[in-house]
């Protein structure tokens, strides 16, 4: 994981944790996270139990929602 990058597009941050088959750095895997809550608890439920190509889908729908300062 070390030479991988934060998922979102011009994002330089350090990876912090994974999302999907890709990472995230810790300002915007902690964005996904309210995100997810935000969907409602069943998400939590349902994201444990998702592939990797499921999970990526969803983090390619919340990165629509996401700006980089």
């Amino acid at each position: 994981m070390s030479d991988q990058r934060c998922f979102v597009q011009d994002c330089t941050g350090r990876p912090y944790a994974p999302a999907g088959t890709s990472s995230l750095c810790k300002s915007h895997f902690l964005e996904y996270v309210k995100w997810r809550r935000r969907k409602g608890p069943q998400m939590f439920r349902t994201y444990g139990a998702m592939t990797m190509v499921q999970r990526d889908t969803m983090v390619a729908e919340w990165s629509k929602t996401v700006k980089v300062d």
